[in-house]
């Protein structure tokens, strides 16, 4: 057995048997001498007791979500099950690329200040080429956060202290955007630390939980969530704004939509979310936006 920190990787997974596969061959598949487990955790689906392996380094643990459906608290499940030095996380359609979990514990081990560490991002996925996001700087400070979400910080590239006690706030509705205000509190004890190492592959896909096209209605609701818990600068207030004012006109519902794409403008004019939810409640048709975004690997 390495000397090296332990490391559980929290799988939450919902009814995607053969891409939870794919991320567990991914994540045991790490080339790192310290012990790595997993902690698959079954959201709204039932478990699979055949996931579960023995295996002293790269063990396998299958657990039910007891606590609040959704993302939330999925990962919370699975940060109070682990007993390791450090977690991580890797949603079901994801994958660990060659040297994440070596970089990131070398990062941590170097630095005891630092409690959570990020790495770059590959997008994959059918109708996209490879599209790499970098790592614009070292750290990213609580300040940077509240100007608006950071896309490269993905949940599947985090690896954290354990001992720092953060778990994520399931009273968010839906669970939507639990990761960005995880990270802003997490920002608020210390920077967030990135590499510039590519170690998530991002599965681009069009079985999202969270499509604004299917979930407008509570995309709208936790972002106003959201906006009510925080005090944003005019950049951030305008990027999650902008996503309500967009999340209301795909609805159908023009007199908040304008009202929003208002409050958006008054705080970023020509703010490029705000003005395709114009463009909606002009009779653009949402599902045409939202297919241009995806082929350049962008969501809303």
């Amino acid at each position: 057995m390495s000397d090296r920190l332990s490391v559980s990787v929290v799988v939450p997974t919902r009814d995607r048997p053969e891409l939870l596969r794919q991320t567990l061959d991914s994540v045991r598949g790490q080339d790192y001498p310290g012990e790595l487990r997993c902690i698959v955790v079954f959201d709204r689906s039932e478990p699979d007791p055949s996931l579960v392996s023995g295996d002293p380094l790269r063990p396998v643990e299958v657990l039910r979500n007891t606590r609040t459906p959704g993302a939330a608290g999925a990962r919370n499940t699975g940060l109070l099950a682990a007993a390791t030095d450090l977690v991580g996380f890797c949603d079901d359609t994801d994958l660990f690329l060659e040297g994440k979990i070596a970089a990131q514990v070398a990062v941590l081990e170097e630095e005891p200040e630092t409690e959570v560490v990020c790495c770059g991002l590959r997008l994959f996925g059918p109708g996209i080429d490879e599209i790499d996001r970098r790592v614009p700087r070292p750290r990213v400070t609580y300040a940077e956060l509240l100007r608006g979400h950071k896309p490269q910080l993905h949940p599947s590239a985090l690896l954290l202290r354990r001992s720092a006690g953060l778990l994520f706030d399931e009273d968010i509705p839906g669970s939507y955007g639990e990761d960005y205000e995880f990270l802003l509190r997490a920002a608020a004890r210390a920077p967030i630390r990135q590499i510039p190492l590519h170690g998530l592959g991002l599965r681009w896909h069009h079985e999202s939980y969270f499509s604004v096209l299917e979930n407008a209605p509570l995309i709208s609701e936790a972002v106003r969530w959201l906006l009510g818990r925080y005090d944003f600068p005019r950049s951030g207030y305008a990027h999650w704004g902008g996503k309500v004012a967009f999340a209301e006109a795909v609805q159908g519902r023009r007199g908040p939509a304008l009202r929003w794409i208002g409050r958006t403008m008054r705080a970023r004019p020509l703010d490029a979310r705000a003005l395709l939810a114009l463009a909606v409640t002009a009779g653009v048709p949402a599902p045409l936006i939202m297919r241009g975004l995806s082929r350049i690997g962008r969501g809303m």
